[in-house]
């Protein structure tokens, strides 16, 4: 799968410096999955879910999540926003 933009990662990370590592991993996972549906995805990503449109991957042992917009036919995610379990609890992501 293509992951469009790689700035919102690292923006996070640059305020977030020790989600570096897991945000690495998990793109360059993201790139190597090829996926046709999320019933597809969960194969690779067990602990994404689907809200209200977005899918949302659970990163880093519970501690940051990655709001994200998938077009399967397309094999295209676009990274939305990468967000701290606390600020993904305030739902402001939904918002944006």
């Amino acid at each position: 799968m293509r992951v469009v933009s790689k700035k919102p990662l690292r923006d996070f990370w640059g305020y977030h410096p020790e989600s570096k590592s897991v945000l690495e991993a998990w793109f360059k996972k993201a790139r190597q999955t090829s996926a046709n549906s999320f019933p597809e995805l969960r194969h690779a990503f067990a602990s994404a879910d689907y809200v209200d449109g977005i899918t949302v991957f659970n990163v880093g042992g519970n501690k940051y999540r990655i709001a994200a917009v998938i077009h399967y036919e397309k094999q295209r995610l676009y990274v939305r926003q990468v967000m701290t379990h606390a600020e993904y609890n305030r739902n402001d992501w939904r918002r944006k």
